[in-house]
């Protein structure tokens, strides 16, 4: 699979990473450092499309950061890589190493793109909308590939696993450069980061790919929702309660009126 580390791909490492996976927090994951090879992971990094190049801007009470997918406006590796993680081959190597049967991703923005973002960047703990309203797709996995080649731990940024209850942060992800993180996404899965500190000059990177599979047996549509911390502050978690409480309601309210959702687009929150 071009631009994939090989060491990942090979019949002994697919059985490893599938114990891995098996075995891991109540949020399955994996966490894989070097994922593409090392001239692909480099040259993203180098051709890294400016923050504020990027299309949709994200800033609210539990969120601050940039995304896009328009893969036509960046360096051709980045297309390369898209076209790699969207093939059937590598949706295949999805499904074994998750145990996961019939994953496939999407051609949209739902599909594949980067995130960024700058000083203050921050995304919540949430939990995703485990659907595509596009295609009719349960999403199942996450794959994050981290891009920040010169990040220091002092900056902050960590993926953060929780557990259900929202009582212990699990697993704490170092945003490394070529550091892949592959996660289970349903409830038992909020994530998210803390606000970030850095330089003028640096700024948080990731690609992404979401993996679905057809609605069938043990599908319940749940919306995004952010949640809180356990040490967030009373006016703070009263503020994220009743604006994710004002938010899914509104969504009902156009789902009963044959209206879809205006924005399904709060799916991408890494």
């Amino acid at each position: 699979m071009k631009h994939i580390n090989e060491k990942y791909t090979t019949e002994e490492a697919r059985k490893e990473l599938k114990t891995q996976f098996d075995n891991g927090h109540p949020c399955r994951h994996l966490v894989l450092d070097d994922f593409f090879s090392p001239e692909a992971a480099d040259t993203m990094f180098a051709n890294f499309p400016p923050l504020d190049s990027l299309n949709v801007k994200r800033k609210s009470l539990n969120e601050n950061k940039s995304e896009d997918y328009h893969f036509e406006r960046w360096h051709p590796v980045f297309g390369e890589v898209r076209d790699t993680v969207q093939s059937e081959e590598f949706a295949k190597y999805m499904s074994e190493i998750t145990g996961i049967e019939g994953l496939k991703t999407t051609p949209d923005s739902l599909g594949s793109g980067v995130h960024q973002g700058g000083q203050g960047s921050y995304v919540d703990v949430h939990i995703d909308v485990n659907y595509n309203p596009e295609t009719n797709l349960w999403r199942r996995i996450n794959l994050l590939v981290y891009l920040n080649k010169e990040w220091k731990e002092e900056y902050g940024g960590h993926l953060e696993l929780w557990d259900k209850e929202m009582e212990n942060c699990e697993q704490r992800v170092a945003p490394w450069h070529n550091r892949a993180v592959i996660f289970y996404t349903d409830e038992n899965s909020p994530h998210g980061y803390s606000k970030i500190d850095i330089p003028e000059h640096e700024s948080r990177k990731s690609f992404y790919t979401y993996f679905y599979t057809e609605v069938g047996e043990g599908f319940r549509y749940s919306d995004s929702r952010f949640v809180s911390r356990p040490d967030d502050n009373f006016l703070r978690k009263a503020a994220t309660g009743m604006k994710e409480s004002v938010k899914i309601n509104a969504k009902r309210i156009l789902k009963a009126l044959g209206v879809k959702s205006l924005d399904f687009q709060d799916k991408n929150k890494y």
